[in-house]
């Protein structure tokens, strides 16, 4: 069993040290031992839980789900389909906000082509984009021929 310091632990499990400190807080990571002059040692079981909830957040799954995830790993009993299950919940949610940000590029890219198309480099009282802006449309889209289209959102 290794006795890692804050900062050992946050060196081999690619954390920082607050993150860590803020794990221990909110009950993720179990309180660290404390060593003479009452620093935080840390050992192996650490090393790995921590391992396994920063995958876990680079993944994008919340603080909730990811203490879901620390309980399914702490009983070896839990069936393996709670996993599956959280992790379709979170890819279903990924997939519904890759959506979001393709109708958010597609209306950026037409406020672009817009503003490429008839007023770039001129001044800003005639700028489609700011026009567009100020009036609260959410975006201009670009129909299939290529027209400027003013609907209230792009699909």
């Amino acid at each position: 069993m290794r006795n890692l310091k804050i900062g050992g632990l946050a060196k081999q499990t690619g954390t920082n040290a607050p993150m860590i400190r803020y794990y221990e807080e909110i009950g993720l990571l179990q309180s660290a031992g404390r060593q003479a002059g009452n620093q935080r040692v840390y050992g192996d079981a650490d090393v790995k839980r921590l391992t396994f909830i920063r995958r876990c957040r680079e993944l994008g799954f919340s603080i909730d789900q990811v203490r879901s995830l620390v309980a399914l790993v702490q009983d070896p009993a839990s069936p393996c389909v709670q996993a599956r299950d959280l992790a379709q919940e979170h890819l279903t949610a990924v997939r519904a906000k890759l959506a979001e940000l393709k109708a958010l590029e597609r209306g950026l890219a037409a406020f672009v082509t817009d503003c490429d198309a008839s007023c770039a480099g001129g001044v800003g009282s005639d700028c489609v984009i700011l026009d567009d802006l100020s009036n609260g449309r959410k975006g201009a889209c670009v129909s299939a021929a290529g027209r400027r289209s003013k609907i209230s959102a792009c699909s």
